[in-house]
């Protein structure tokens, strides 16, 4: 068949690139002819690449940040033109959209009515996809909060095909406006992780995310240098770190992380990368980011890898010398067998 994928693929983010792309070859290793809908808008992408410039808001990047910020994008832009792309067309206008046999919406945040730029566009809940049959393959409502979907998102989940989250957040959130239980997923990353070389470098421990709170750092920073490791910052500055990487791109995203020692986090995906690299984690909440990191973590039975400000100070080094728990990857490896069951029968018409 031919199936369009249409997802978050073009931010300059590494979650959201990387669970478009490893969603994409997970289809196309089941023998379809697999693309990503390549949805295009000036103002998204203006948004988009303005917030890559200066992450860190409302605090501006210097100088020096926005160039090596400019060369992260130009790699994220790079690595988008290799990926399998279907023709061009306006997000706002779907009935431009290539025609396909199945339209497979999700992964990332694709339901989330309050996210900055994508939310509330149509298209990701199913309106004018030119395709006989439309799914949700691990759909997310984000950090929405609501405790309901509005009737006329409510309407459109009722006209989808099948339904599958990652979270349970949106698990309930769907049910309730269905009234059907939809099927939980894993995000493609840990569904089908990438094949990466893990980076070569001295001893380190990686660091992703920003806004990272005072009392994560200072735990983090200590745990490192009692363990004679440095810190490395990906992708944003974290002046407290030994060294700022702010110019990875996708792939060295990947690598690094598979190189590390050990992961700190607040982000989803930071989790995921970690999880399945089999890598010590340890990750603090943050207000964007909690309720996907939190479900993640219920789902995989790895509460132990989330820590908070009133623990023990002692608890972020322990888990940063702590491997991934055997119940924790025999979790991932059954939700992983379940998800390709259910992403071979929505391939087949049978979801």
């Amino acid at each position: 068949m031919r199936v369009g994928v249409l997802t978050f693929h073009r931010c300059i983010n590494y979650g959201s690139y990387w669970q478009a792309r490893c969603l994409v070859e997970a289809i196309a290793a089941r023998g379809h002819d697999a693309v990503l809908l390549d949805h295009q808008s000036r103002d998204v992408t203006s948004r988009e690449w303005r917030y890559a410039f200066q992450p860190l808001t409302p605090q501006r990047s210097s100088r020096a940040d926005v160039a090596q910020y400019g060369r992260k994008l130009r790699k994220f832009v790079q690595a988008f033109e290799t990926l399998p792309l279907s023709a061009p067309f306006d997000l706002d206008a779907p009935e431009a959209m290539p025609p396909v046999d199945l339209a497979v919406i999700g992964s990332d945040e694709v339901l989330n009515l309050s996210h900055p730029w994508y939310g509330g566009k149509p298209v990701f809940w199913g309106e004018g996809i030119a395709a006989p049959r439309v799914v949700t393959y691990a759909a997310s409502f984000g950090n929405y909060a609501a405790d309901f979907v509005e009737p006329q998102w409510a309407e459109r989940l009722r006209d989808l095909d099948a339904i599958s989250v990652r979270d349970d957040n949106s698990f309930g959130l769907v049910e309730g406006a269905t009234g059907a239980e939809p099927a939980m997923v894993l995000d493609p990353v840990l569904l089908n992780p990438p094949k990466v070389e893990a980076a070569d470098e001295a001893p380190y421990v990686l660091v992703y995310g920003h806004h990272i709170p005072d009392w994560f750092a200072t735990r983090v920073s200590e745990a490192a240098r009692a363990r004679g490791l440095r810190t490395l910052s990906v992708g944003y500055r974290n002046d407290w770190a030994d060294e700022q990487r702010l110019d990875a791109g996708p792939q060295d995203f990947a690598a690094l992380v598979a190189g590390a020692e050990a992961v700190a986090t607040t982000y989803f995906h930071g989790c995921c990368f970690a999880l399945v690299n089999g890598k010590p984690l340890v990750c603090a909440p943050s207000d964007y980011r909690w309720t996907k990191v939190r479900d993640l973590a219920a789902l995989l039975g790895a509460e132990r890898h989330l820590t908070f400000e009133d623990r023990d100070p002692a608890d972020v080094g322990a888990l940063l010398a702590e491997p991934v728990s055997g119940g924790v990857l025999a979790r991932i490896a059954e939700l992983r067998a379940q998800s390709e069951d259910w992403l071979n029968a929505a391939l087949a018409g049978q979801a």
